[in-house]
């Protein structure tokens, strides 16, 4: 399959840059500063593209790649990913579910910690040599709170799991009800909001849900409520985000990601009652190295006529 082009259009962990290298002819997207170089001399070679979570394939890229075959993402978002025009134009998706679900969820009950326990500030307080000058100051249990949960797929239902192991009581907001789900549903996210002290954004990114964490629904979970974001930046709306935090109108928020990676604004920077993480995830060796095998799974499924493992489209 060494003669087969794939193009790789965001960066990823060495491993699979290496075996993409090792397998295929492959093209780097950051080696052509001109995309008009890219395109004259490789477009019609170009059979498979490589993308992430930040970088993907939208409908004038799929045009201008007239034998693209196969789009595969390395995450399992594909809001990057114009689906529509894949269908369209017969392209296959495939993305990497399930193998993060378990660091992502982890990665929830952390921020949540971290959040209401004051970790990273505690830390701070050792550090800078404050401890000799007296005890950190009281902090807020996790234990017993009421998380609401928005998105009760994979994700969601993981971190729901988890949350039951610190005696939380789980709610959840999703487009249609679990039926099968013992949780209490909320056919809004202002009532999910209103009745949680904790707020877990775990839905997928969609026209539906760019924003779904609004004014209205930060001012229903309040100044005693807390927001924990694990899906995608433009969940939120950033700016109603920051003055809420600002002027005492929501708790706290700890954040993995952000509307306009890795821009981050700064009025967070100095507030103590925020976690920021620069959207890692699922950055584990150990999943970061099944996601990359899937991608590699999937590609070499499609060019031997196999089923793929994780389609999409």
């Amino acid at each position: 399959m060494g003669s087969i082009s794939v193009l790789l259009v965001a960066k990823v962990i060495p491993y699979l840059e290496q075996e993409l290298n090792k397998r295929y002819n492959l093209l780097r997207i950051w080696d052509f500063p001109q995309k008009s170089q890219l395109l004259t001399q490789h477009s019609a070679s170009i059979r498979a593209a490589v993308g992430n979570a930040s970088a993907g394939a939208d409908a004038e890229f799929i045009d201008a790649l007239p034998k693209l075959e196969i789009v595969s993402s390395y995450s399992v978002g594909v809001d990057m990913i114009d689906l529509n025009k894949c269908k369209e134009k017969g392209i296959r998706v495939t993305n990497t579910p399930d193998v993060l679900t378990d660091d992502v969820a982890d990665l929830a009950i952390g921020l949540i910690l971290a959040l209401l326990r004051r970790i990273c500030e505690s830390d701070r307080y050792v550090r800078n040599g404050n401890w000799k000058s007296g005890d950190y100051k009281l902090t807020t249990k996790f234990s017993g709170k009421t998380v609401g949960i928005i998105g009760l797929g994979r994700i969601g239902t993981a971190i729901a799991k988890r949350a039951e192991g610190f005696n939380c009581p789980i709610s959840y907001f999703s487009r249609t009800q679990k039926q099968e789900s013992k949780y209490k549903y909320y056919p809004s996210v202002v009532e999910l909001a209103s009745n949680s002290d904790i707020l877990v954004v775990a839905c997928p990114l969609t026209e539906e849900t760019h924003h779904i964490i609004n004014r209205e629904v930060i001012n229903a979970l309040g100044p005693k409520g807390y927001l924990i974001n694990i899906g995608r930046g433009k969940h939120v709306d950033e700016p109603e985000l920051v003055a809420a935090l600002l002027e005492g109108r929501l708790g706290g928020a700890g954040l993995d990601v952000f509307e306009n990676e890795p821009h981050v604004p700064e009025e967070l920077f100095g507030l103590e009652n925020v976690v920021l993480l620069p959207h890692v995830g699922s950055g584990t060796v150990e999943t970061r190295t099944a996601m990359a095998d899937l991608v590699l799974g999937n590609l070499e499924a499609h060019f031997l006529g196999k089923p793929l493992l994780t389609p999409l489209v």
